[in-house]
C-alpha cells in the first residue's frame, strides 16, 4: 500500500499537484489544506490579515476529478470568504481530503476536532484557526490488515513553531483518537503538516500513544517556501517493520511543502 501526504496548498500550484496525483501511484491521497465552493470552480482569492493567496475554488471536485477511481472524503475545519475574478464574494470551506483507491475496502471513517471547533468567519484569522483530524480505516484484500490513515493539519501561530499549550492539547487530543480507534491488529499511521518544530513534545506524547515519528529533522519545504525554518510535514507509524520505503519527495514539486510518501 502507498500513501502519500501533502499539504495541497490550496491548490495553488493546482496544474501541477493534478498532473503529478494519478501518476504518483498512491493508494490513500491525504491532502490538506483544501477548498470546496459550492456551485462555484477555478480559481479565487483568499486573504488573511498577513497574506493574500490564490486558491482553487474547488479543489476537492479538481483532485477527485484525476483519481476517479478513488473514493472521496472531505471533512472542514472551518469556513470563511473568497473573491472570484469578478469581485464576488463566496463562502468557502477549508480543510482535509483523504482518497482512497477503490481496490481497498473503506471499513471506518472519523473526524475529530483537535483544536477549537467548527467555524464561520466573517473574516480569515491569521491564526487559531480550528484544526480537524481525519482518520480512514482500509483493509488490504492480499494481506488482510487493516489500516488507520489518520490526517491533521496542525495549529498556525503566527508567533512560529514552537511549543504553546495549544500545541500540547491538540497532541493530547490527536494521541486520544489513536487510542480510541486502533484496534489490536491494526496498523496506524499519522501524517500531515503539523507545523512543529522536529523536538516537539508532541512527538513524546504520540510515542506515547505508540507512533514513531519517521521524518524527524529532514526538509519537508520547497523553493516555493522563502522562509529559513525548513520543518512542517511528517509521518508516524505505529509498526516500523510495516515500513518498506519513505520518501521526502523534492522533485516534481506540487505545492510550497514536499509531499511525503510512504510505502507499507
Amino acid at each position: 500500500m502507498r500513501i502519500a501526504s501533502v499539504n495541497a496548498w490550496g491548490g495553488a500550484m493546482a496544474d501541477e499537484l493534478l498532473t503529478w496525483l494519478p501518476d504518483s501511484a498512491a493508494d490513500v491521497v491525504c491532502l490538506q489544506e483544501v477548498t470546496r465552493t459550492p456551485a462555484l470552480s477555478g480559481w479565487t482569492s483568499f486573504a488573511d490579515a498577513e497574506r493574500s493567496l490564490p486558491q482553487r475554488a474547488d479543489l476537492f471536485e479538481d483532485v477527485r476529478g484525476v483519481l476517479p477511481r478513488h473514493q472521496g472524503h472531505f471533512a472542514a475545519s472551518d469556513s470563511g470568504p473568497v473573491h472570484d475574478g469578478t469581485g464576488a464574494r463566496h463562502r468557502q470551506d477549508f480543510g482535509l481530503a483523504t482518497l482512497v483507491a477503490e481496490h481497498l475496502t473503506v471499513c471506518g471513517l472519523d473526524a475529530t476536532f483537535v483544536h477549537g471547533r467548527f467555524t464561520g468567519h466573517d473574516e480569515w484569522p491569521a491564526g487559531d484557526r480550528p484544526r480537524i483530524a481525519l482518520a480512514v480505516r482500509t483493509m488490504a484484500h492480499d494481506s488482510g490488515r487493516s489500516v488507520w490513515v489518520v490526517q491533521v493539519h496542525g495549529l498556525r501561530d503566527p508567533a512560529g513553531k514552537g511549543d504553546t499549550p495549544a500545541r500540547r492539547r491538540q497532541a493530547d487530543r490527536l494521541a486520544a483518537l489513536v487510542r480510541r480507534l486502533r484496534g489490536p491488529e491494526d496498523l496506524v499511521v499519522v501524517c500531515g503538516d503539523l507545523n512543529l518544530l522536529p523536538g516537539s513534545e508532541t512527538f513524546a506524547v504520540l510515542a506515547e500513544a505508540g507512533l514513531t515519528d519517521l521524518v524527524r529533522d529532514a526538509d519537508t519545504r520547497t523553493s516555493r517556501y522563502p522562509k529559513p525554518v525548513r520543518h512542517a510535514s511528517y509521518l508516524l507509524i505505529s509498526d516500523v517493520t510495516a515500513v518498506k520505503r519513505l520518501e521526502i519527495m523534492a522533485e516534481p514539486e506540487v505545492s510550497d511543502h514536499r509531499a511525503l510518501i510512504l510505502d507499507i
